[in-house]
């Protein structure tokens, strides 16, 4: 199967919508979405994030035009979103709303996302990568340690009493993609 990964396309919001909702609500220990609506809610509307100029929303497509996974980059972390002191790092860019079909898994399609992410980093001549996560996402803590993200105890909070844990990637360390990215924007 092939995979691209490109710009979301606004046919494909809903489609994004249902898998966001559906693998986050799936994850073993995180809220429910009656648990915590509002974000729920954030996540249903991520596809829209693409209206603020800093933000592009990538999408993992089959060859068939499945959406299969999606990623948040975010280049000025004042619109990232957290509420904590990430929203205020300097010479930083943000990843969020990692999701990845369940049915898709175990095909390198979260961490080409990621990749890309590194990809466009690096364009903006960022110093760092800043991401969060649960220990619900078990799968999303592995991938960002395997590439290399440490833990960075100063950019955790609490969201509705959910401990969210900040990583840090600091692209002063050598990186070598290890899939590569098709960004073409539509």
């Amino acid at each position: 199967m092939n995979i691209t990964v490109r710009d979301v396309f606004l046919s494909e919001h809903k489609a994004l919508s249902e898998l966001l909702v559906s693998v986050y609500s799936q994850l073993p220990g995180f809220p429910l979405p009656d648990e915590q609506p509002g974000y729920y809610e954030a996540l249903k509307h991520v596809g829209e994030l693409v209206e603020q100029d800093s933000i592009r929303v990538m999408v993992a497509v089959s060859d068939l035009g499945n959406v299969l996974g999606c990623i948040a980059y975010f280049d000025n972390m004042s619109v990232y979103g957290s509420g904590s002191i990430a929203d205020h790092q300097p010479n930083a860019c943000g990843i969020r709303f990692l999701a990845v079909d369940a049915n898709a898994r175990g095909l390198g399609i979260g961490r080409k996302l990621v990749n890309c992410c590194f990809e466009l980093a690096r364009e903006a001549n960022h110093q760092q990568i800043i991401l969060h996560t649960t220990t619900a996402m078990i799968a999303a803590w592995r991938l960002c340690e395997s590439l290399g993200f440490q833990r960075s105890t100063d950019l955790d909070f609490l969201q509705e009493g959910l401990p969210v844990y900040g990583f840090r990637y600091h692209m002063s360390k050598d990186y070598e993609l290890l899939l590569p990215c098709n960004n073409n924007p539509a």
